[in-house]
This record gives C-alpha cells, sequence and structure tokens, in this order.
C-alpha cells in the first residue's frame, strides 16, 4: 500500500518534477556557455598581449604574414610620401627566327647574357617534326640586373621578329618600408627580452623569457629573408623569352597516296550513282509524258 501511495503522490505532482528537470538542463547549458565564454576570453587575452607574449594566435598569424614565400602584403604596397619607390619588374616575350638560325640567336642570347651580369636561371629546347619538316622552339628564364635591364630587352628585340611582348611592373614601396618598420620594432623587443633574461632571478621567468627570445629570434629571421626576397626581386628583374624557328611553308604538302585515289574514285563512282537514281524517276515520267503527247497528235 505504501509503494501505492509514493506512486499517486508523484501522479500529483508531475508539473512538480517537470519543472525540476528543466532547471537542472537549463542549468548545465548555461554552465558550458559561461566555460566556453570564459575559453574564448582567454585565448584573446593570450592572442593580443601588450607585452607581446602571446606563444599562440598572434605569433602564428604573425608567422603567415611575414613567411619568405610571400613576395608582399596585399594591400600595403601604396607608400606616397616615400621618394625613392621600390619596383619589381618583370617581361614575357616571344620571337621567331628564319628557319636554320635557331642556333645563331640561342648563340647571342646567351652572350647578351654574360656580358650583361645576367644569370641564365632555366634553358628548355624542343625539336620538333623531322628532315626538312623539322624546327626549334626554345624557352629562356633570365635574371637581369636592374641596371642592365633596358639594354638587355634592346638586344633581345633584335635577335628576331617580336611575336608577342608583356612587360609588368609591380610597385612594393609600401610593403618594403612595412616591413623595414617592423623589422626595427621586433629587434628592439629582443634586445629588451635579452635585457629581462639576464636580470631575471627565477627559474621559471628564466624559461619563459628563454621562449620569447627564441620566437622574437625566428620573427626577426622571417622578416630579414621577406626583406632580403624583395631586394633580389628589384636589383635583378626577371625575363622569360621565348624563340621560335619559323616552319617550312611546304610542311603540311604530301604526295596523295594510292590508297586515297581509290577512296576519291570509289566517292565519285557512289555519287554519280546517286545521281542516276534520283534523276532517273523523273526522267521516265518525262518519256511518258512525251510519247502521250505523240499519240495525241497522231490521232488529230
Amino acid at each position: 500500500m505504501e509503494l501505492k501511495n509514493q506512486i499517486e503522490k508523484l501522479k500529483e505532482n508531475w508539473l512538480l518534477i517537470v519543472l525540476l528537470v528543466v532547471l537542472v538542463m537549463f542549468s548545465g547549458g548555461m554552465n558550458q556557455m559561461l566555460q566556453g565564454g570564459l575559453m574564448s576570453a582567454a585565448r584573446y587575452s593570450v592572442a593580443y598581449d601588450s607585452d607581446y607574449g602571446g606563444y599562440g594566435m598572434a605569433e602564428s598569424k604573425m608567422y603567415s604574414a611575414y613567411s619568405p614565400t610571400s613576395s608582399y602584403y596585399p594591400g600595403m604596397d601604396f607608400a606616397p610620401e616615400v621618394d625613392e619607390r621600390v619596383v619589381i619588374k618583370d617581361t614575357t616575350m616571344s620571337t621567331e627566327v628564319e628557319r636554320g638560325k635557331f642556333d645563331s640567336a640561342a648563340s647571342t642570347l646567351k652572350s647578351t647574357i654574360s656580358n650583361t651580369g645576367s644569370i641564365l636561371l632555366n634553358e628548355n629546347v624542343n625539336q620538333y617534326g623531322e628532315g626538312w619538316k623539322a624546327y626549334k622552339v626554345g624557352s629562356y628564364q633570365v635574371k637581369v640586373p636592374t641596371t642592365e635591364y633596358d639594354s638587355v630587352l634592346a638586344q633581345l628585340k633584335q635577335i628576331g621578329e617580336v611575336t608577342s611582348f608583356r612587360e609588368s611592373a609591380r610597385d612594393v614601396t609600401g610593403t618594403y618600408t612595412n616591413l623595414n618598420t617592423e623589422l626595427d620594432a621586433e629587434k628592439a623587443r629582443l634586445d629588451r627580452y635579452q635585457d629581462m633574461f639576464s636580470e631575471a632571478k627565477e627559474i621559471s621567468d628564466k624559461i619563459e623569457l628563454n621562449d620569447r627570445i627564441f620566437n622574437q629570434e625566428r620573427t626577426i629571421k622571417y622578416l630579414e629573408e621577406s626583406i632580403e626576397n624583395i631586394d633580389n626581386k628589384v636589383e635583378y628583374s626577371q625575363v622569360y623569352i621565348s624563340i621560335s624557328e619559323k616552319r617550312s611553308e611546304y610542311v603540311d604538302i604530301a604526295i596523295v597516296k594510292f590508297s586515297q585515289l581509290i577512296m576519291g574514285m570509289v566517292n565519285s563512282f557512289n555519287a554519280m550513282l546517286s545521281l542516276v537514281f534520283v534523276i532517273l524517276p523523273w526522267a521516265a515520267l518525262l518519256g511518258v509524258f512525251l510519247m502521250i503527247r505523240k499519240v495525241k497528235g497522231k490521232k488529230k
């Protein structure tokens, strides 16, 4: 009877039980939201530490931005206050030479490279076809000193007939200026860390400062490599040149094969038969019509 009475009481107080379950679930959800908010706040404070002590988000972004594989920061190249501009130039051109003169043209190209202190980075020469149909095509990648850039282009244009030419100039003054400013700031921060390390007494402080010094040195290295990368591109412009030998005017001429003659004759015969079978019914109809008229004319 006692168990039955308890069940009856539970039935009477079902609304209270439901409210209790809802309160428990709501308190658990609020707990997770508070924990998530605290973790986000902690990550934010670490990433944007005023003393640049954050080893996580802030530095990972910085390393990707200062990666030496990136040539510049998008949107940071405009620096109107700087008088001496930093410009990277690239040129792509194609030229065509007469048949049999490819080797002499390639020799002239290499002489120009040697005489101007330029550097041949890549050379790729291919021959297409055989015998009197053969012709050569060569592609070259050259690094040209900025001081010799205009002279080299003028000489390359004389090698043969220029069939295409594209020159691009990219102003990276803003990037270059910002990189040097950042480098000075990071070196000053490294000096402060090193002074703090020499004055630290606690082992834990020395360990933390040693980590900061390591990360700071890595940041400085990335900045220096990025600046050096731009320096190299400014001091040496890049030129891509393709030299093609003209193909023979008779390259597509060939004596017709016997099999092609037979095929042409068969095709002509088939066309003639088709024409005969198209005309034959009309010719028969015309013949009947003429015979009828002739017969009528005799009766008269």
